[in-house]
């Protein structure tokens, strides 16, 4: 659970007493990683997401973090936009997984 693990790198965004976004971030030592990143539909394209990440990049950047890494499927064009805008490119790796 995220909340027991490196806990100042989940992240909130309230309006009033709305949760209207979250981000869940990692630090191995050796990189970061941003695993979940989320904004309420009613509240994207008002730069909460922008804002988000802001704060788990210094937060990453405090650990001593150098490069963040994250994923974001193929088919997601908007969201790859998205980062794109914020400074991030394709590293030109393929992610692989294991279901356990």
């Amino acid at each position: 659970m995220k909340s027991r693990v490196q806990e100042d790198l989940f992240f909130v965004g309230t309006i009033g007493s709305r949760i209207v976004a979250t981000a869940m971030a990692g630090y191995d030592g050796h990189r970061g990683w941003i695993y979940y990143l989320a904004v309420d539909p009613d509240y994207q394209r008002r730069g909460m997401g922008r804002r988000m990440m802001e704060r788990a990049e210094a937060s990453l950047k405090k650990r001593g973090c150098s490069k963040i890494n994250l994923q974001v499927r193929t088919s997601n064009p908007d969201v790859i936009s998205f980062y794109e805008h914020l400074g991030y490119s394709n590293d030109n790796v393929i992610g692989l997984g294991k279901r356990l």
